[in-house]
């Protein structure tokens, strides 16, 4: 199996040809004389960046010693690769939810193909203005290859008519789901490189004490080289210590929601995110959704199906209803050895990891970080950290890895902000202050031409898309 491609490393050669998949994020291109777009600035001020970090001594690195690892390179930049035909594609529509809309622009400063989400009704009532200025500082606080985070604030208005954010990201070629139901193939080698990454960047996440709440693989973005990064921030939120503390259950896309959420657990851990990986992990070795059901309820029965009754034990913190539903229904026996059907690549390692992450009793199931360190993930620890990482790099007399393969955040995230915001007016003024004292003392800032055809065409698609999604 090949490496590298041509004029860009892959772990597992091309994961897909161009825009076969469609776009929901896409990689950066570097050609300067940008055409025209909806944004305004001093085009190509930036200079080159200077390396990271100093030379390191080589260490071992954990994995398996067969299985083929890629000869050392240099990792490729995408900044500074030849941009291909779907990287030079003009600004349009890439992608909408329900907390926002995504366009693929060119950032005039330097002609770089980035995202461009906007955040409407940003100041509808506290509530939504708590959430955004979440999202907001968590996208600036990450540091981390496989998490998403912002490249860039759009510069706001006048406090008065500020109404709508802007932030910028960096693009990427697909997402996880759109590579699960595609005709790809994928292998193993596949499979381990992408759990890998999910799991390395969810352990950078609960480490700063942040629930995703929503892991599902449309919210994993992946670009050919088999990169991946985690996404989508609108439903996370800081960990809860206090068990007596009530937590909204509205969280985690019904297929990918651990059963202490379908059973009304009022309080949750970052054990919720792990379930979803697991429910992922499965989906990657099958390529169809493991619990795809049609109701919440359905939902837990079709975990119980392959769990098997959970103890009462595991049913302390359950709703009523949901307790009285499993306890009425007959004893159900575990039926864990289907899972070696999911695929020729559900083996014994495969199974037991897949078993660890897919446990009922949110207090047995494997940690993100503990399940890093199962034998499975050897080898997707190895091709990710021999060709993929930015973390380490090459030197004429071979591989400098890092001495920390999965690293944690320097700090927890801070959300004591919050408790000073106490009106929409007050949050309006904090969001407005953040924006302006985070663009101080870097690049020329960014602001909307509201006059560009570009921007009058993304105005017209964001109108069209949020009068169908609500």
């Amino acid at each position: 199996m090949a490496f590298h491609g041509a004029g860009r490393q892959t772990v597992c050669g091309d994961l897909f040809p161009g825009s076969e998949l469609g776009h929901k994020y896409f990689c950066v291109s570097s050609s300067c004389g940008a055409p025209s777009t909806g944004l305004s600035a001093t085009p190509c001020l930036t200079g080159p960046t200077a390396p990271a970090g100093t030379p390191r001594h080589p260490t071992a690195l954990g994995g398996s010693t067969g299985g083929g690892a890629a000869v050392p390179q240099p990792y490729s930049n995408p900044a500074s690769e030849v941009p291909s035909p779907a990287e030079m594609e003009p600004d349009r529509p890439i992608g909408y939810g329900a907390f926002g809309v995504v366009w693929s622009v060119t950032d005039p400063r330097d002609g770089r193909k980035v995202a461009l989400k906007k955040m409407p009704n940003v100041f509808q009532n506290l509530v939504s203005c708590k959430r955004v200025f979440r999202e907001l500082r968590m996208l600036c606080f990450f540091k981390h290859d496989n998490v998403l985070s912002a490249l860039d604030i759009l510069q706001p208005p006048q406090i008065d008519c500020f109404e709508e954010i802007y932030v910028i990201t960096e693009l990427m070629q697909s997402d996880l789901h759109k590579v699960i139901v595609s005709p790809q193939p994928l292998t193993t080698d596949h499979i381990k490189v992408f759990l890998y990454q999910i799991l390395r960047g969810l352990k950078y996440l609960h480490s700063a004490g942040i629930l995703h709440r929503d892991i599902k693989p449309g919210n994993l973005l992946v670009n050919s080289n088999c990169l991946l990064k985690i996404c989508d921030f609108g439903l996370a939120r800081v960990e809860e210590p206090d068990p007596s503390r009530h937590m909204t259950q509205e969280v985690v896309t019904q297929y990918y929601r651990a059963p202490e959420v379908l059973m009304g657990c009022r309080h949750y851990s970052s054990a919720i995110d792990v379930w979803s990986v697991g429910c992922i992990f499965a989906e990657l070795l099958g390529r169809r959704i493991l619990f795809q059901a049609q109701s919440p309820i359905q939902q837990l029965d079709l975990i119980t199906d392959l769990l098997g009754t959970p103890p009462l034990s595991a049913l302390a913190a359950a709703c009523e209803g949901a307790r009285a539903h499993i306890l009425r229904g007959p004893h159900k026996p575990p039926s864990l050895s289907v899972l070696y059907m999911l695929s020729d690549g559900a083996t014994h390692e495969a199974v037991h990891l897949l078993c660890r992450m897919l446990v009922f009793d949110p207090a047995k199931r494997i940690s993100g970080s503990d399940a890093l360190s199962h034998p499975y993930l050897d080898e997707g620890r190895l091709r990710y950290h021999t060709c993929m990482c930015q973390c380490c790099y090459s030197v004429p007399s071979g591989r400098v890895y890092t001495r920390d393969f999965e690293p944690v955040a320097e700090r927890p995230f801070s959300h004591s902000y919050e408790n000073s915001l106490l009106s929409v007016w007050q949050g309006k003024e904090l969001i407005h202050r953040f924006i302006t004292e985070h663009q101080q003392g870097k690049r020329v800032p960014l602001c909307i031409n509201p006059q560009s055809a570009a921007f009058k065409t993304f105005i017209s698609w964001a109108s069209r898309t949020w009068s169908r999604v609500f």
